[in-house]
C-alpha cells in the first residue's frame, strides 16, 4: 500500500491527512488544495487517516488518533473528515467566534452570508463570484473579536443542487458525491482570498420561490443578534455562552436581511450594495 501524505495549515493549525492511495489523495487534496502548506520539521496538530478496505466503496477514517471507523462512499468520508476537522479547529481556536455561513470578499472587506441550511448561501456565493467578489468560505467563517476580521477558510466551494444554467459549473472541474457537488478552488469563477479581511456586513439569506423580486434590507441589531446566534458553531467557548459575542459583532457591524429569488437578479442586488465595480 503506497501511503501519500498531504499537508494544509488552517487557522495557524497544521493539519496533516495520510492517504491510502491515489484516488483518496486527490479528492483531498482537490479540496483543500488552496491550504496546502510544508510543516519540515513541525509535527502536526491534527492527524487523519483515510484508508480503503477490500469491500467496494468503503473506507476507514482515522481522527485524531482514535480507532478508525467504517464510512460508505467516499462523499461521505470527505463529509465526516470536514465535520471532525471542524470540530477539532474550534477547540483549538477557542479564542474566535465561528459562523456557519459563507464568507467573501470586496475591496478589503469580508461579506458573510448566513441562514439556515438549504436556503442559497452557497449557491448565492457562487453566483457572486461572477460579480466582482473574491472567495474566502462558504460554510465556515471565523472572526477574530479583538479585531473584527475573518479568516478565510477557502476549501472547495460545495452546493448541493445545480446552480441556474446562468452560473453553469465548470465542466470536468467538479467531483459529484451525489449530495453534493465540489467545485475546487482552481475551477471557481474568481480567485480566493488567504489572508484576514475586515468584517464589512453579514447577510441574513432566505430563498423563497417564485416571481418576487429579491430584497434586501438592513436589519437592527437586536434582530441580528438573534439571527446570528442560532449560526454560532462554538458559543460555550465565549463568555455569556456567546451572547456577548454576538452582541458585539451585532453592534459593531452592518446587518441585513436578504429574500433571494432568481439568482442574477439577486447578485445584482447585492452586489450594487457591496461590491465594487468590476467585470461580470
Amino acid at each position: 500500500m503506497l501511503l501519500q501524505t498531504l499537508s494544509f495549515l488552517i487557522f495557524g493549525q497544521r493539519v496533516q491527512v495520510v492517504c491510502s492511495d491515489g484516488l483518496l489523495a486527490s479528492a483531498v487534496a482537490a479540496n483543500y488544495s488552496a491550504l496546502t502548506a510544508e510543516f519540515g520539521e513541525h509535527r502536526p496538530d491534527l492527524h487523519y487517516i483515510l484508508a480503503g478496505t477490500s469491500r467496494p466503496g468503503e473506507f476507514l477514517l482515522t481522527c485524531r488518533d482514535r480507532a478508525a471507523v467504517t464510512v460508505l462512499g467516499m462523499g461521505r468520508l470527505l463529509f465526516d473528515l470536514e465535520k471532525d476537522l471542524t470540530i477539532a479547529l474550534q477547540q483549538r481556536r477557542p479564542d474566535l467566534l465561528f459562523l456557519h455561513a459563507a464568507a467573501l470578499e470586496s475591496s478589503g472587506n469580508a461579506y458573510l452570508l448566513a441562514g439556515d441550511s438549504g436556503h442559497g448561501k452557497s449557491t448565492a456565493a457562487w453566483g457572486l463570484l461572477h460579480h466582482g467578489f473574491r472567495y474566502m468560505s462558504d460554510e465556515l467563517s471565523p472572526i477574530d473579536l479583538c479585531s473584527l476580521r475573518v479568516l478565510p477558510y477557502p476549501r472547495a466551494l460545495h452546493l448541493k443542487r445545480l446552480p441556474p444554467p446562468a452560473y453553469p459549473l465548470p465542466v470536468g472541474d467538479i467531483l459529484d458525491f451525489g449530495a453534493t457537488l465540489q467545485v475546487p478552488v482552481p475551477a471557481l469563477p474568481a480567485a480566493a482570498v488567504c489572508a484576514p479581511c475586515a468584517l464589512g456586513a453579514v447577510i441574513f439569506v432566505r430563498y423563497q420561490a417564485g416571481p418576487h423580486p429579491p430584497v434586501l434590507r438592513a436589519i437592527s441589531p437586536a434582530e441580528a443578534g438573534a439571527r446570528m446566534y442560532v449560526t454560532v458553531l462554538n458559543a460555550l467557548a465565549h463568555p455569556g455562552h456567546g451572547l456577548d459575542a454576538v452582541v458585539h459583532l451585532a453592534e459593531r457591524v452592518p446587518c441585513f436581511s436578504l429574500r433571494s429569488a432568481d439568482l442574477r437578479v439577486t447578485c445584482e442586488v447585492v452586489s450594487k450594495a457591496f461590491a465594487t465595480p468590476g467585470p461580470k
